[in-house]
């Protein structure tokens, strides 16, 4: 098969979406926390957290949801933190996110290490059985059935469309944006911002960690590092976006097909195939650079007012 049609082909399709849940997640879990004024760069370790929870709960109970559920707990119990670290403890948002990504990745090893006598990776799951799914065959137009209805997917988009609902729609929305705009104003309209910032970052930190529980089902094992800047990625999405769910989805699809890109080009890139891994971090500097540029001449896609002040 010649690199157009494989760039063209269902499989290519069906891995593009794959990849997506875990950036899509992340991204969400951006939008919640950025929108009530909390700086989240912590998505990286959500993700990295969550992924073992999973793992962890499905070896011990064989039950994926359990995992999913775990997963989403402990990515909860992170954002909590983050978000009380930065309301209540006034610490910077940047410093209790680096905090929280360092822990993370120190944390999950020491597990592995007294769980599993491995500091690199876990046993191997099932993650959602692939065989109850449109057949298990292996066919591209199989692969991309069982890609379009597995449990992760169709939930990431139940949680694109809940967020940008909920955003725009909803009392709780409002509540949120307004405490990302302008803390003081909420406030003086009665609005317990602590209280909404709190909430806010503990949803989409659970959203994370469903992103997370995604990845490790999806490579069947926890391994130490796996989030591999995905985190990173997904918040640069979300400054892309302007902060709307739906923009931000996009752009994490976006940036997942590009990761799926480097898959299917490196093994055709002989020498240059280190160059060829580098395409999704390099597409992130460079969009991050030119939303740079654009602010610099324009408010529009400013972030919210508020982002980052304590309230």
């Amino acid at each position: 098969m010649s690199l157009l049609a494989a760039l063209l082909s269902m499989t290519m399709l069906a891995q593009t979406l794959r990849m997506a849940v875990p950036y899509v997640c992340a991204g969400l879990g951006g939008v919640w926390s950025e929108r009530s004024g909390v700086v989240n760069i912590a998505l990286e370790g959500m993700l990295l957290a969550g992924g073992l929870a999973a793992v962890i709960a499905q070896h011990a109970t064989g039950s994926a949801w359990i995992g999913v559920l775990s997963a989403c707990a402990v990515a909860a119990a992170m954002g909590l933190a983050h978000a009380a670290t930065f309301v209540i403890g006034r610490v910077d948002a940047i410093v209790s996110g680096i905090a929280l990504n360092l822990i993370a990745a120190g944390g999950t090893r020491f597990v592995l290490r007294a769980l599993y006598d491995s500091s690199s990776n876990s046993p191997a799951v099932e993650g959602f059985r692939a065989s109850s799914f449109a057949g298990g065959g292996g066919g591209a137009v199989s692969i991309l059935a069982r890609t379009l209805i597995d449990p992760a997917t169709l939930l990431t988009i139940a949680l694109v469309v809940a967020t940008a609902w909920c955003m725009r729609r909803t009392p709780l929305g409002l509540r949120v944006r307004a405490s990302g705009e302008d803390p003081e104003a909420a406030r003086a309209a009665g609005v317990d911002v602590r209280r909404v910032r709190l909430a806010a970052v503990t949803i989409g930190a659970a959203i994370c960690g469903l992103g997370g529980a995604a990845l490790a089902f999806d490579q069947h094992q926890f391994q130490a590092g796996m989030s591999g800047g995905r985190g990173f990625i997904a918040l640069a999405a979300v400054i892309v976006s302007g902060w709307r769910p739906v923009r931000a989805a996009m752009a994490c699809v976006a940036f997942a097909a590009l990761d799926a890109l480097q898959i299917a080009v490196q093994d055709r890139a002989g020498e240059l195939r280190d160059l060829v891994q580098m395409l999704p971090y390099v597409a992130t500097l460079v969009t991050l650079a030119w939303i740079a540029s654009r602010r610099g001449r324009s408010e529009d896609g400013a972030p919210p007012a508020g982002l980052g002040k304590h309230a």
